[in-house]
């Protein structure tokens, strides 16, 4: 039998008897997606100087891209169902080991680094209610917080499987405060199409058309990050084909309610003073609107969100460096599980990093939008090799069946190309980050090969990657250091 044969039969097989279903899964992927970000959108976009024309453009290119990403990860699924490990496992077997190790190493501290930011917003809504939160990473802020990490881990430390069960009362209850926005808009007749046709070209003498659409890059990515959250914890599925079926169900849902609530959001108020609300803006949107009642819904919407998306992303930062580790690629000591099954080394491991981050955020009053932009330059590398790894088996005719090859050459191409732009409109910023914060993996994974006796760095290609990682890191510190540029 051939291998393209053989892989499609496996689609239906059964990773685990007792694995997660279809619904549990989907319900993964929509509350990875739809955390504090489409609370804080239409701000982010005015504030970046994106007017209606720019953003209605930009929803165009990233329902282009991003579907073909997620058509990415759901023909992965598909034609490697046998690569649990999902993030790593892709980038490992279409590249290298340690371009696997760097996939899943950007994916694990973009969790780390996405919860951060979740917990900056969910206090900073928590202080509409309870002033002395303030704008959410003050002191008060940064131990609540705390607190509250340590509670999920323990809830996790129970076990995924009962933890993705609480995951789906959180998602529906959190969609409740969404649709309420969605239909107080429309109902009431709170849109006003002067107002929207007013935003559409926006003032004059501000930005160019490109640099505004450019400017609104991030934000969007940034809303559908988690999208592949079934493809990361695909080894915890109860059949393999589920993984790809709850990642396509996802992205529809998801996609058709951001863009309904943004078209919204451009006819209530000027987009200068979108730009200045604070966050999250939605709250300020709706409280124009219907009045201060509209600000207490959406605030509390972005509670409930961010407690399943906290919860969600723990699971998710766990579940990455515990499936590379099993994959023997990250140190063995990250494959312990306790007697609950849960992935007890890195679950702790995972909270400390975003511990670290919590109190730095303190420290050097980094805001929400500070913390998410870096989750999003450490996530584009696995969003990046996962695309060209389905555009490789595409074009090489690996593990499809004859009718699956030129749609997944396409798809394969455009998410490679959306992901390379992604990176480009992440800036040198984005780049500097990115190296900072990957430096330090260069250790774990020299401490996992040494742990299992195998050569390290052992292509010409990794060397490459190390040096230019360390090298840029360097630069980076120095250009910081000396005020040249500043990240903060």
């Amino acid at each position: 039998m051939s291998r393209a044969v053989s892989k499609s039969a496996d689609k239906g097989m059964i990773i685990d008897p007792n694995g997660l279903s279809l619904f549990r899964l989907t319900m993964m992927v929509i509350t990875a997606s739809i955390c504090g970000g489409i609370f804080a959108l239409a701000g982010d976009m005015a504030a970046g100087g994106a007017n209606t024309g720019a953003v209605l453009v930009s929803w165009a290119i990233c329902f282009v891209g991003v579907f073909s990403l997620m058509m990415c990860f759901n023909g992965l699924s598909q034609a490697r169902p046998d690569l649990t490990g999902g993030i790593y496992a892709y980038a490992a077997a279409g590249f290298t080991k340690y371009v696997g190790f760097n996939s899943a190493w950007g994916y694990w501290i973009s969790a780390c680094l996405s919860n951060v930011s979740f917990a900056i917003l969910l206090f900073s809504a928590l202080g509409y209610f309870f002033h002395p939160f303030e704008s959410g990473n003050n002191l008060l802020s940064c131990v609540c917080a705390s607190a509250f990490l340590w509670v999920l881990v323990v809830l996790v430390a129970r076990g995924v499987k009962e933890a993705a069960g609480i995951n789906v009362v959180v998602t529906i209850a959190k969609l409740v405060p969404l649709a309420l926005f969605v239909l107080s808009i429309a109902l009431l007749g709170k849109f006003d199409p002067a107002i929207f046709m007013e935003n559409f070209w926006g003032e004059a003498g501000g930005p160019d058309f490109m640099t505004q659409v450019v400017s609104t890059m991030i934000a969007l990515v940034w809303v559908f990050t988690g999208i592949e959250g079934a493809v990361v914890i695909s080894g915890r599925a109860k059949y393999a084909r589920d993984v790809g079926r709850a990642t396509v169900i996802g992205f529809a849902a998801v996609f058709v309610l951001y863009l309904i609530i943004s078209i919204e959001s451009m006819g209530i108020m000027p987009r200068a003073e979108m730009a200045a609300l604070a966050t999250p803006s939605m709250a300020g949107i709706l409280e124009h609107a219907i009045g201060p009642v509209g600000a207490g819904i959406v605030n509390l919407g972005v509670v409930l969100s961010l407690l399943g998306a906290m919860l969600g992303y723990v699971i998710i930062a766990a579940e990455t460096p515990f499936e590379a580790a099993r994959q023997g690629v990250f140190p063995k000591a990250f494959a312990r599980t306790n007697k609950n099954g849960a992935p007890i080394v890195t679950v702790l491991i995972s909270a400390g990093i975003t511990q670290l981050f919590l109190i730095v955020s303190v420290f050097s009053s980094s805001t929400y939008q500070f913390f998410y932009a870096c989750a999003v330059s450490t996530i584009l590398i696995p969003y990046v090799c996962s695309a060209a790894y389905y555009m490789k088996i595409a074009w090489k005719r690996e593990s499809l069946q004859p009718d699956q090859i030129a749609k997944a050459r396409i798809l394969g191409t455009v998410g490679f190309i959306y992901t390379v732009f992604l990176v480009w409109a992440a800036g040198l910023v984005g780049i500097m980050i990115t190296t900072i914060l990957f430096a330090p993996g260069i250790i774990v994974y020299v401490v996992g090969q040494k742990g299992r006796d195998e050569p390290i760095l052992p292509h010409v290609a990794d060397k490459i990657i190390a040096a230019v990682i360390v090298a840029v890191m360097i630069l980076s510190i120095a250009l910081m250091a000396t005020g040249t540029i500043s990240v903060f």
